[in-house]
C-alpha cells in the first residue's frame, strides 16, 4: 500500500509518499480501507519532534480516519467486512490501510469523507466536558480555540446540552463562526481580556467549566475566570508547559484542574470513551444538532501542503486528507 511516511523530524517537507507493507488485522482488530484521514495538532508536534510521547521514527502519522472495513481479526463480532466506519487510531491513518482495535470503531453518522474528522474531536470533548468535568445543562462554558476542530465541536456540544457558551478566537471570521456554532459571546484573544468579558457576562460569577488548549500562559487567567466549584480541563499546551498557580485562589473557589490526554490511555479506557461518544454524541450528529466543521480537503499525497496550511492558523474546523 501507499502511505505518508515520516522518516525524520522537521518541516512539512519531511513527509514522504512511499510504498510500505500493508498491515494485517490481529485479534480484536479490524483493517480499514481508508477513505479520508484528518489532521490534528499532535501530527504537527510529531513531525517537528516535540511530541511528548516520543514515538520512534519512522512512522505513519494520523490518529483518526473514515473508511470501509476490509478485514476482521480473530474475535471481532460487532463489525462486518464492508461496514462503513470511522475510527480513533493510535497512529497510521495517513495511509491506504490502517489497523484499529475494534472497540475504537464507530458507525458513520454523516458523509463518509467528513466523518474522518469526527472521532478525535468527539472523544476529546466527551471525555473532558461530559466525563471528567461533569458538565451539566444550564452551566456556563468557556472554550479556548473555538474555531479549531475540537473547539468547534465543543461549542456545539455544550450548546446542544443547554449550556451558555463563551469562546475565544482570533479574527472576525473565526469569531463569527464561533457565534454561528452556538457561542453566546465570541471573545477576541487579540483585542479582549477573556477574564473581564466572562466576568461581565456572568454578573461577576465566572464560568463553570473551561476547556483549554493553551496551557501555561492561560492558567492563572483561567483560574480568575472560574466560578466557585469551577473545573478546568486542560487538553493542550500550545502556549507553553510551565506556569505558576495560586493554590490559595483555587482553594477559595473549590476549583479543580484536570490535565488530560487521549492517545496514551489504555485500550479499555479508549473503548469506554468511544462507547460514551456513541451513546451521548452520535444521536446529536444524526439529528443535525452537531454538524462537522470542515475547512479544506487535500489529497493524501499532498499532506505537506495540508500541514503548511494548518501551521498558517487560517483554518476553521478540520482539515482532511482524502483518497
Amino acid at each position: 500500500m501507499h502511505a505518508i511516511l515520516l522518516p525524520r523530524t522537521g518541516g512539512p517537507d519531511a513527509l514522504e509518499w512511499r510504498e510500505v507493507e500493508t498491515p494485517r488485522a490481529g485479534p480484536g482488530e479490524v483493517l480499514i480501507a481508508v477513505t479520508a484521514a484528518a489532521l490534528n495538532y499532535s501530527d504537527l508536534l510529531q513531525r517537528r519532534g516535540t511530541y511528548s510521547l516520543g514515538i520512534p521514527l519512522p512512522l505513519i502519522l494520523g490518529i483518526e480516519c473514515s473508511g470501509t472495513i476490509a478485514e476482521l481479526g480473530d474475535g471481532v463480532e460487532a463489525w462486518q467486512v464492508g461496514d462503513r466506519v470511522c475510527a480513533l487510531v493510535a497512529g497510521g491513518a495517513y495511509a491506504e490501510r490502517v489497523v484499529v482495535p475494534a472497540a475504537q470503531v464507530l458507525p458513520i453518522p454523516v458523509d463518509p469523507v467528513i466523518a474522518a474528522g469526527l472521532p478525535e474531536a468527539a472523544c476529546t470533548v466527551w471525555s473532558n466536558l461530559l466525563d471528567i468535568a461533569r458538565l451539566q445543562p444550564a452551566e456556563t462554558v468557556l472554550v479556548h480555540g473555538g474555531a479549531g476542530g475540537i473547539g468547534s465541536f465543543a461549542i456545539q456540544t455544550a450548546h446542544a446540552l443547554g449550556c451558555r457558551v463563551f469562546a475565544t478566537a482570533g479574527g472576525e471570521e473565526k469569531l463569527a463562526r464561533c457565534r454561528a456554532l452556538g457561542a453566546a459571546r465570541a471573545i477576541s484573544y487579540r483585542e479582549e481580556d477573556f477574564v473581564t468579558v466572562v466576568r461581565e457576562e456572568t454578573n461577576g460569577k465566572g464560568v463553570d467549566v473551561i476547556l483549554d488548549n493553551m496551557g501555561a500562559p492561560y492558567l492563572s487567567r483561567n483560574v480568575s475566570a472560574l466560578a466557585h466549584d469551577g473545573r478546568i480541563a486542560m487538553i493542550g499546551l500550545q502556549g507553553g508547559r510551565t506556569a505558576e498557580i495560586n493554590l490559595g485562589q483555587m482553594m477559595g473557589l473549590r476549583a479543580s484542574l484536570f490535565t488530560t490526554s487521549l492517545r496514551d490511555r489504555p485500550l479499555a479506557e479508549k473503548a469506554r470513551i468511544v462507547a460514551g461518544v456513541r451513546r451521548d454524541l452520535w444521536p446529536l450528529l444524526a439529528s443535525g444538532r452537531i454538524k462537522p466543521v470542515i475547512d479544506q480537503k487535500f489529497p493524501l499525497q499532498e499532506a505537506r501542503s495540508a500541514h503548511e496550511y494548518m501551521e498558517s492558523g487560517d483554518h476553521v474546523g478540520k482539515i482532511l486528507l482524502t483518497l
